[in-house]
């Protein structure tokens, strides 16, 4: 038999990758640490069989000691045991012969029946496709593994099998069952003998030993005792600690001993696991019931992907954990990247799946750069030196900028400090401060709401009125005002002109002008970065809540710097107060600033939906669905009428730097088309650096109105793009490029009268972007 092979380290620079970029890792992470998301990790990225980056971060615990993070930590990978176990067990048994994927469930498992359970087959199991229930009852499992098994095995389906797409933890308990009856070893010891002995995983299984145990990354607390060594999820605890779903513990070599053999198509050194041919049917993306694309036991692009990395291709596959761990594998450009962590400890609360994402995007982006910068750029962030949003400067400062101040304060759950803390309570708090009124802009005070108005309400921990900006009027009126001298505006904007937090500041700004009250901005970053601008001007008379101020679609500025820019142009008789931030460069994405992402309205979950909303955000107001409803607003859209193949084949040959597009199915839970199964694109981005979110826009405009144009309706787009030139140009079909040219005039004296308000430098280097 073969000797286990073992894993060579090499340089990056061995493997193709950029050593520099790849360093960029250890900025995100840290700063992941430093903002509570978990309380360490281990990163391993390899690439041409070789490891490349093995490194471990942070604290392995924290209660009830302090404990570092090692390489050679071991993590409950929760459900990571789906493929790396489970679903590579059952391909095992298909190459035997002793399984076909087509094989109904009931065929080998006989009281696996009733309720249509007869029809489901190995390979819907593996896709999550079988109908069965997410979980059954907790309590199912209070009796042991056989009364466990009894009580699944009569189950009633959720959906009909093959019909509907259910991420489902008692599909994979069924096929652990299935792999113990077909070769007669229960999981754990199949698993064992052939998969983890023949790689060398000798630190990879079910129910750790006393020596690992010790090593391990403990989770929370059951039963007063930390969970350390022994699994997380109660399901795969109450069976014993083996399971199909969960139970699999293991490190960060081990992990990548396994990545590296697919990689290698089954083998790794001298040692074959899988037939070439299995690796491939493996991870064949397959489209699945109500949209994304998954493999046999693996992720591709689902709702369930966003720990993939944007820069990674089409044909990666992956996996994530409820721990906090995550491997994504991709063939195409020859890459792993594994990310584990415990994020968990202590308190449950960590969060760390836009993390794993993040860390692929990096490790595949380095493949980008294969020679250093001739001059080394400095980090985005220099350590040390934390962006300190407006609030966060008002408090260092100790609030003398509203001393002796009766203020009213325009703010919504984003109106927090780099620590947590409320603006509200600090200052609710503050000496010499006297907080006299709360007021609301569209979502209301806690940002959730999407509805068409919004009514007063009152602030609970405080009792302070909040009244709302959104309602019957959307400009504070005399009464609302009264007792107030000071109008403090603190909102996380979005950096897109029809976003309507600005508007709100600025029929703010009109009240308090006419009522001479000063107004105080407290500023924050422009997510999207202060650098990039683009678009079209919005048309001379014809603002609107959605384009208050004649700005391009993408401005280029911060919350502050536009109030800056509308006092100066409408010459407002007005006491402008802008508190700058500290530390903040203009060429900042919001992951590089350190703060954390609190989504700013219902649908802008993170940076990805932020960095595509000035261009899918334009389509919105036309007979699409731009993915409201769904888990990926912005980053998917399409309808029911939509080719989805051809679309994202014509998108893709258009070669838009930095993004891909991948043909998409889903169905909105709410909103445009909602229950509808609605056809067209994912939008993947795959550089950051050469995205151009409104020229996406565009192009996707120019092949729907030459794709469809009886069925495309652009009535109401004008209403976000507010330039009748730019909506007659794609009516006639003209080029984007052509579109483009026509309102660069207009973008130039833009770009002149904002050089004057900007705050942060330089002011000169404006970078003007279709």
């Amino acid at each position: 038999m073969p000797q286990p092979p073992k894993l060579q380290n090499a340089r990056p620079a061995d493997a193709g990758l950029d050593a520099w970029h790849l360093a960029q890792i250890d900025r995100v992470v840290d700063e992941a640490i430093a903002a509570g998301q978990m309380p360490g990790c281990v990163v391993v990225v390899g690439r041409r069989g070789k490891l490349v980056l093995q490194r471990a971060y942070g604290r392995r615990q924290v209660r009830p000691a302090d404990e570092p993070m090692t390489p050679g930590t071991v993590f409950d990978l929760a459900s990571l045991t789906k493929p790396l176990a489970t679903a590579t067990a059952v391909m095992l048994l298909v190459e035997d012969g002793k399984l076909r994927l087509s094989d109904r469930v009931s065929k080998h498992l006989p009281e696996f029946t009733g309720h249509d359970k007869e029809r489901i087959t190995v390979g819907q199991l593996l896709t999550h496709q079988g109908g069965l229930p997410a979980d059954n009852r907790l309590s199912d499992y209070d009796d042991g593994a056989e009364k466990a098994w009894q009580r699944i095995a009569a189950l009633r389906l959720r959906a009909e099998p093959g019909k509907r797409f259910v991420y489902s933890d008692v599909g994979f308990i069924v096929l652990a069952e299935l792999v113990r009856r077909v070769s007669g070893q229960r999981l754990d010891a199949f698993c064992r003998e052939r998969i983890f002995r023949p790689l060398g995983m000798r630190e990879t299984g079910f129910l750790p030993g006393e020596r690992l145990r010790r090593r391990a990354a403990p989770t929370e607390r059951r039963a007063g005792q930390w969970i350390r060594g022994t699994v997380h999820d109660p399901r795969a605890h109450r069976l014993g600690g083996v399971a199909g779903h969960a139970g699999l513990f293991s490190t960060g070599r081990d992990v990548a001993a396994f990545a590296s053999m697919m990689l290698g198509r089954g083998r790794l050194g001298d040692v074959r696991v899988l037939a070439e041919g299995t690796i491939e049917t493996m991870t064949r993306p397959r489209r699945v019931a109500g949209g994304g694309l998954r493999a046999l036991g693996w992720d591709v692009q689902s709702a369930y992907s966003s720990n993939r990395g944007e820069a990674m291709s089409a044909r990666a596959y992956g996996h994530g954990g409820f721990t906090g761990t995550a491997l994504w594998i991709d063939p195409e450009l020859d890459l792993f990247v594994a990310f584990l962590s415990n994020r968990l400890h202590p308190d449950g609360r960590g969060q760390v799946n836009a993390l794993a994402g993040r860390v692929c995007t990096i490790a595949a982006a380095a493949l980008r750069l294969p020679k250093r910068p001739a001059r080394r750029r400095r980090p985005a962030r220099p350590r040390g030196r934390p962006v300190l949003t407006g609030l966060d400067v008002l408090r260092r400062d100790g609030f003398r900028q509203l001393a002796g101040r009766r203020v009213g304060l325009i703010t919504n759950h984003t109106g927090l400090a780099r620590d947590g803390e409320t603006n509200v309570r600090l200052l609710a708090d503050a000496p010499n401060v006297t907080l006299v009124k709360l007021f609301a802009p569209e979502h209301g005070f806690a940002g959730a709401l999407d509805q068409e108005t919004i009514g007063h309400a009152r602030h609970e921990a405080t009792g302070l009125p909040v009244l709302s900006l959104y309602g019957a009027t959307r400009r504070p009126t005399k009464a609302m005002l009264a007792g107030i001298d000071t109008l403090v505006f603190d909102i996380q904007d979005i950096g897109t002109r029809f976003y309507t937090y600005p508007s709100t500041m600025a029929r703010a700004m009109d009240a308090a002008a006419a009522g001479g009250l000063r107004f105080v901005v407290l500023d924050r970053p422009n997510p999207i970065n202060g650098t990039d601008v683009a678009g079209c001007v919005l048309d001379a008379g014809r603002e609107s809540f959605v384009g208050f101020h004649p700005l391009p679609i993408r401005h280029g500025m911060t919350i502050g710097e536009l109030a800056r820019l509308y006092a100066a142009d409408r010459k407002l008789p007005l006491d402008l107060h802008v508190v700058a931030m500290a530390g903040w460069r203009r060429e900042m994405l919001h992951d590089a600033t350190g703060l954390p992402w609190v989504k700013p309205s219902p649908n802008m979950p993170g940076l990805t939906a932020a960095l595509l909303y000035p261009g899918v955000g334009l389509l919105e107001t036309t007979n699409l669905s731009v993915g409201r409803g769904t888990d990926t607003p912005f980053e998917v859209l399409g309808a029911p009428w939509i080719d989805d193949q051809r679309l994202a084949r014509e998108l893709n040959a258009s070669k838009l730097p930095g993004v891909r597009f991948s043909p998409m199915r889903f169905t909105p839970a709410a909103s445009k088309f909602k229950g509808r199964q609605c056809r067209g694109v994912r939008i993947a981005i795959t550089d950051r650096r050469t995205l151009r979110p409104v020229r996406i826009g565009l192009e996707i405009a120019r092949l729907l109105r030459s794709l469809y144009a009886r069925t495309w309706r652009t009535r109401d787009m004008d209403r976000l793009l507010i330039n009748r030139r730019a909506l007659e140009g794609l009516l006639d079909r003209k080029t984007v490029t052509e579109i483009e040219w026509a309102w660069q005039k207009r973008l130039a004296e833009f770009l002149q009268r904002r050089s004057r308000v900007l705050l942060y430098g330089p002011a000169a280097a404006p970078r003007p972007r279709p």
